[in-house]
């Protein structure tokens, strides 16, 4: 900030800020395992964004973040079935479920878990309708090179 001097005191100076200066571009954020560093290739770009609303707060309190696409040869998995019921909607769930338990390939740390969402949502390109759930305390940024 200028100080500009009049008379016995100053004034000062703010400078102006457009809205062009204030628009930061997102950064896309590549993701390693949060235990031995191996790269994922988990991008932030592949969130599964339409999940940004209501129940993104309790996602986050949960310590997990949603991918709509991971590179599954950086992991090694287990199919699982499920026998419980779950809930999709107030009116649709259901009681068995195939998922998939998602680990590092490196140190076998558990990373998160892959299940067929049910219903294809418009963000997912590949249409395939998987949904990955990751644990935030599994991951850590990469380190650019």
């Amino acid at each position: 900030m200028a100080l500009r001097g009049r008379g016995d005191f100053q004034q000062r100076q703010t400078p102006t800020v457009g809205a062009s200066d204030l628009f930061v571009p997102p950064r896309s954020v590549t993701y390693c395992c949060g235990s031995c560093g191996y790269a994922l290739n988990l991008s932030s770009t592949d969130r599964h964004m339409t999940n940004i609303g209501s129940k993104y707060r309790k996602s986050i309190k949960k310590g997990i973040v949603s991918f709509i696409s991971v590179d599954e040869s950086r992991f090694s998995q287990v199919e699982e079935l499920r026998c419980r019921p779950y809930f999709k909607s107030r009116h649709d769930w259901g009681l068995l479920r195939r998922r998939t338990k998602l680990f590092c390939r490196n140190c076998r740390n558990f990373i998160g878990v892959g299940y067929e969402e049910g219903i294809p949502s418009p963000d997912v390109a590949s249409g395939d309708g998987k949904k990955y759930d990751i644990m935030i305390r599994a991951l850590q940024p990469s380190s650019s090179k």
